[in-house]
C-alpha cells in the first residue's frame, strides 16, 4: 500500500466535497431532473431482452451478496494458498473500508432512489447515494492495482479494472436503481476512504500486524515488498 503526503487532509477534502455533492443532487432541484432524463434516455435507447438478463446478472456479481463471496475467496487464496498474510490483510481492509464507505455517505445523504416505475430490480430500504455495488467494484479494483503494483499486471489490472468499474456503474444506471451522480459519488466516496486508509496502513496497523499470532502460520508478517518473487511468479502484494 502506497504511502501518500497529506492523506489525512486529501481524504477529508475528497469526502466532505462527495457529500455536499450528493446533498446538492438529493435535495434540491438543480441536478435532479436532468439525472433522471439521462436515465430514461438511456433506458429507452438500450433496454433489449438479452442486454436486461446481462445487465442484471453483472449487477448481481457486485451485490452485497456477491461481494462478500469474492472477497472471502479472494482473500482466502491469499492467505491459505500464497501465504501471504500481509497482502490478504491489507486486500481485505482496502476493498471493507472503501465498500462501506458508501454506506456512511448513503446515511448522510438519505438520497432516494429513481421511481420505481422505470426500474427493472426495484430496490426497496436503501438509499441511493452513493452506489453501494460500484463502490465494491472500485475498491476491488484498487486492491487489485495495488496487488499488481511494480509487476508486469499493473497496466493489464489498471484498463481492466477500469472497464469493470464502467461496466458496473452503467449496469445500475440501466436497471434504474441509481442516478448518474450516484455511481459518480461511489468512486469520490471510496477513493476518499481508501487514500485515509493508506495513511492508517502506515501510521498505525503495518507496525502492529506481527502482534497477530494467527499470521504468523502463514508466512512472515512483514511488508510484501520483502518477500522474493518464486519460479518466476508474480509476487502477489509486492509494494501493497
Amino acid at each position: 500500500m502506497p504511502q501518500v503526503r497529506h492523506w489525512l487532509r486529501n481524504s477529508l477534502i475528497v469526502f466532505a466535497l462527495t457529500i455536499a455533492l450528493g446533498l446538492v443532487a438529493a435535495h434540491t432541484s438543480l441536478l435532479q431532473p436532468d439525472e433522471l432524463r439521462l436515465d430514461r434516455a438511456l433506458q429507452t435507447d438500450t433496454r433489449t431482452g438479452w442486454l436486461n438478463t446481462v445487465m442484471l446478472g453483472v449487477s448481481d456479481i457486485a451485490s452485497p451478496v456477491g461481494g462478500l463471496i469474492i472477497l472471502a475467496l479472494w482473500c482466502g487464496w491469499l492467505l491459505f494458498r500464497r501465504h501471504h498474510p500481509v497482502a490478504a490483510v491489507s486486500t481485505f481492509l482496502v476493498v471493507a473500508v472503501g465498500w462501506n464507505s458508501s454506506e456512511i455517505a448513503k446515511l448522510i445523504v438519505a438520497r432516494n432512489r429513481p421511481p420505481v416505475v422505470y426500474s427493472l430490480d426495484p430496490e426497496i430500504g436503501s438509499n441511493s447515494f452513493p452506489s453501494g455495488h460500484v463502490a465494491f467494484t472500485v475498491s476491488a479494483v484498487v486492491a487489485a492495482c495495488l496487488l499488481a503494483r511494480g509487476t508486469r499486471w499493473q497496466r493489464p489490472a489498471a484498463f481492466g479494472g477500469a472497464a469493470v468499474v464502467a461496466l458496473v456503474a452503467f449496469s445500475r444506471l440501466y436497471i434504474g436503481a441509481h442516478y448518474p451522480i450516484d455511481v459518480l459519488g461511489s468512486v469520490l466516496v471510496s477513493g476518499s476512504a481508501i487514500l485515509f486508509l493508506t495513511g492508517i496502513w502506515h501510521a498505525w496497523l503495518l507496525p502492529r500486524l506481527h502482534l497477530v499470532p494467527f499470521l504468523d502460520r502463514f508466512g512472515p508478517v512483514q511488508p510484501p515488498a520483502a518477500l522474493s518473487e518464486k519460479d518466476g511468479e508474480v509476487p502477489v502484494g509486492a509494494q501493497h
